[in-house]
């Protein structure tokens, strides 16, 4: 088979032996990586780059990371940071965007399979893209399924299953998600309730 298929949204048997031969050989590396101590961290960041398609500078997973192609098919701008447990179903191309941050226990879903039951029942499956936009906050527990965008700046609430786009510049929670309210004003004046940003700290005030 073709393992161009992975990528065109088409229905495939993932089991095919020209695919798991591959896969498992991704999958090596990602087990190395979680093995390492956290005294390691060099070994992290030499092994990183080589697992994902793209790892951007300054961006890192806390281990243990689980990805069905050893990240293979991720994409990571720069400076992104995923806390612990994050697994990508990186069956197909999986985008973040620079400045993200991805809480714990995400889950990053470009495989589906469908509702037919014979068809599921054979195994069939198919692949969307993921798409994160930059300076996006994902929180714990968020899970984003497959063709699914997220845009620019936007917050996803801790939990939240992510099923449809978002837009940028929005706060979104739920299950399924939908959008809270935009970002505004009073989020350039405070971090958390009542709790104010102290700019002064900061040099100047940030947009």
């Amino acid at each position: 088979m073709n393992l161009e298929m992975l990528h065109g949204g088409e229905l495939y048997l993932p089991l095919d032996a020209s695919i798991t031969e591959e896969q498992y050989r991704r999958q090596e590396l990602l087990y190395a990586y979680n093995a390492t101590r956290p005294s390691e961290m060099a070994k992290r960041l030499e092994l990183l780059p080589r697992m994902l398609a793209e790892c951007g500078e300054e961006s890192y997973i806390e281990p243990p990371f689980h990805a069905n192609w050893g990240g293979a098919h991720l994409h990571l701008g720069r400076k992104v940071w995923a806390n612990f447990n994050l697994t990508a179903v990186d069956d197909t191309h999986i985008y973040v965007g620079d400045c993200t941050m991805i809480g714990p226990n995400v889950t990053l879903a470009a495989a589906g399979h469908p509702i037919e039951p014979g068809l599921r029942e054979q195994g069939y499956q198919y692949n969307l893209p993921v798409r994160i936009g930059r300076n996006c906050w994902l929180g714990a527990g968020v899970i984003v399924l497959p063709g699914v965008t997220i845009g620019d700046n936007a917050v996803i609430g801790a939990g939240s299953v992510v099923t449809r786009d978002v837009p940028a510049n929005t706060v979104s929670v739920g299950n399924p998600c939908r959008v809270l309210r935009p970002l505004r004003e009073e989020d350039r004046l405070y971090y958390y309730r009542d709790r104010k940003i102290p700019w002064e700290l900061f040099g100047s005030e940030q947009s």
